[in-house]
């Protein structure tokens, strides 16, 4: 089927945040889903809706990569009609179309530039390693060689892991309730701290013979310095559990990637599977809890514990909030929203500090900063 051809006329038609349609050359995208997603913030592609972006892919302020080159194509809906006398008719059929939803499939999409990466975009079934239409769980480690690449060129379509019910929903919650579940566990716990400490009983051993005492008062900082040392934990973990490379060879380590992290980079915008549902997460808090009580007295560890809890729930709020979150622009959270975008699109064996880029300083993980030629 040739791709449907539109007129300037109707492109200028779709200048609004109810309908924002931009050109790259010939091609036309309806990007009105994904205003508030865009890292930039909305203003720069309303700026540009009607209009040519090909200067605002290539920077300044940011040149954007090639995964968000492919990710561009999902939104494809047409070409620019070349000759501008043919315009077309008020009558036409085609100004009453409703532009495409985000997440229809790509049947009846014009075939003109086939190129590879608008077809791994697009998730065009006849090309795509695995079968969409069946869950991805159990496919992914059939891939080899090719996972790595595959799992790093995102989509925005939702993903099914497995084809039981209740093991599909086991593995998505809601945003809300990682507060629900674990706020009150932090408070209740702080609430035991302090009373402990109340008592004057705690002491550190330096030596046998020398200790010193820990006071209530010193509850917030050993608070603090407990989601201080979470930043570490949630570094460490992102940078070698979750981006861990499993051998090619390995049907299961590939298996357990892709469920641990790998589909949240294959679909970075499915909101269901931005946060860790708190029953998978109960096992690992709980192990924390008792190598702390195995390593620390109760008055020093357990306030330790209960601010890396605390920090473990700003870090699944923080995370949510990069993904589908619009920060005002120049804001800490604005600039971490592009941090970790870049991570996702372009930098992925960089960037791993999610609520802080604190750590990726020493590690030497920090996404380097881009430099664009001054114009002559």
């Amino acid at each position: 089927m040739p791709p449907r051809l539109l007129s300037r006329r109707e492109l200028a038609l779709h200048r609004a945040r109810g309908s924002c349609w931009v050109l790259l050359g010939r091609r036309v995208y309806d990007v009105t889903a994904f205003l508030r997603l865009h890292p930039g913030g909305e203003a720069p592609l309303l700026r540009g809706a009607g209009g040519d972006v090909a200067r605002g892919l290539d920077g300044p302020p940011h040149r954007h990569s090639e995964n968000a080159r492919r990710w561009l194509e999902q939104y494809y809906v047409g070409d620019l009609n070349p000759d501008p006398t043919e315009d077309v008719d008020d009558d036409d059929d085609s100004r009453d179309q409703v532009p495409r939803e985000r997440r229809k499939s790509p049947e009846g999409e014009g075939k003109e530039e086939p190129s590879a990466a608008s077809r791994c975009s697009k998730v065009d079934p006849e090309t795509d390693l695995v079968d969409w239409e069946k869950p991805l769980a159990w496919q992914v480690g059939y891939l080899g060689e090719r996972y790595d690449s595959w799992v790093h060129q995102p989509v925005d379509r939702p993903i099914r892991l497995f084809q039981s019910r209740l093991a599909e929903a086991s593995t998505k919650t809601s945003w809300y309730m990682v507060p629900i579940v674990w706020l009150p566990l932090v408070f209740y716990l702080s609430c035991c701290c302090y009373s402990t400490l109340a008592e004057e009983k705690t002491r550190v051993f330096l030596t046998r013979d020398f200790s010193i005492p820990v006071h209530r008062y010193s509850f917030p900082l050993l608070f603090l310095l407990g989601a201080f040392l979470w930043s570490l934990v949630e570094y460490l973990i992102h940078r070698f559990v979750f981006h861990m490379r499993p051998p090619a060879h390995s049907y299961y380590l590939t298996t357990l990637h892709f469920l641990l992290h790998g589909q949240h980079h294959k679909s970075p915008f499915d909101g269901s599977r931005l946060v860790f549902p708190p029953a998978l997460a109960a096992p690992v808090v709980g192990a924390f809890y008792l190598l702390i009580r195995q390593l620390l007295p109760e008055g020093v560890g357990l306030p330790l514990f209960v601010g890396g809890l605390c920090g473990y729930v700003v870090y699944d709020m923080v995370h949510y909030y990069l993904h589908y979150g619009s920060p005002r622009e120049g804001t800490y959270l604005y600039g971490l929203k592009a941090y970790h975008v870049k991570h996702h699109f372009e930098h992925q064996r960089a960037g791993f500090g999610i609520t802080t880029t604190f750590w990726d300083h020493p590690f030497r993980t920090l996404i380097p900063d881009e430099t664009f030629e001054k114009s002559q």
